[in-house]
């Protein structure tokens, strides 16, 4: 996860269970990773096209309260909107900001979470997820044994897994501003030997 971190790609976090819901919100806005708390939208994955068109309908509806054209419609027609507005932003609003699918998902509950884990392997895309002893390891990439029904325990591992993933954005950001550094440097080298040359014209 932090190798998917450092390459710039995004990781989605999946907890759609009670007690994990608030733990895994928090620890994927803490380090910029979209994630799904609320039902998982069938096709989330495997028809990423139509949900990004829904994301759009969002970002849609916003514009029209912003140039006025949201007040222009009836009250019926306001609050029709409203509630559809707000039914995406439950459901995608953590989302909101992918513009194309996750290189990972993070899981907690596999037997719950069975239909990402499903979209996931059609794409290819690689899972890690924790692994309680009523699951089967191998329906993941990288099993984390651990009980995903105590908080303390989604808590203890999502810490770590959250560490390794800043430290992966961390070394990106560091990388970037070498390449900037180094970029800067050529160009005043340029510049520098251009002048020179100007020099030597004269």
């Amino acid at each position: 996860m932090k190798k998917i971190a450092r390459s710039g790609r995004k990781i989605m976090y999946v907890a759609t269970k009670k007690q994990a819901k608030e733990i895994v919100a928090a620890a994927a806005r803490e380090v910029n990773m979209p994630y799904i708390t609320e039902r998982w939208p069938g096709g989330m994955l495997t028809n990423f096209v139509t949900i990004r068109k829904a994301v759009k309908k969002m970002s849609t509806i916003d514009k029209m309260k912003v140039d006025g054209t949201f007040m222009v419609l009836s009250k019926r027609e306001r609050l029709q909107i409203d509630r559809q507005r707000a039914k995406l932003e439950k459901t995608l609003g953590s989302i909101s900001d992918m513009s194309r699918l996750p290189a990972a998902l993070f899981i907690v509950d596999v037997k719950r979470e069975a239909i990402a884990i499903a979209e996931a392997k059609i794409l290819g895309i690689p899972t890690f997820a924790m692994v309680d002893t009523n699951a089967d390891p191998d329906s993941v990439n990288f099993a984390i044994p651990s009980n995903d029904d105590a908080s303390q325990s989604i808590t203890i591992i999502l810490n770590e897994v959250n560490a390794g993933v800043a430290e992966g954005l961390a070394e990106r950001k560091k990388e970037k501003e070498v390449q900037a550094a180094a970029k800067k440097d050529e160009v005043a080298a340029k510049e520098e030997v251009k002048e020179v040359k100007a020099d030597k014209a004269e």
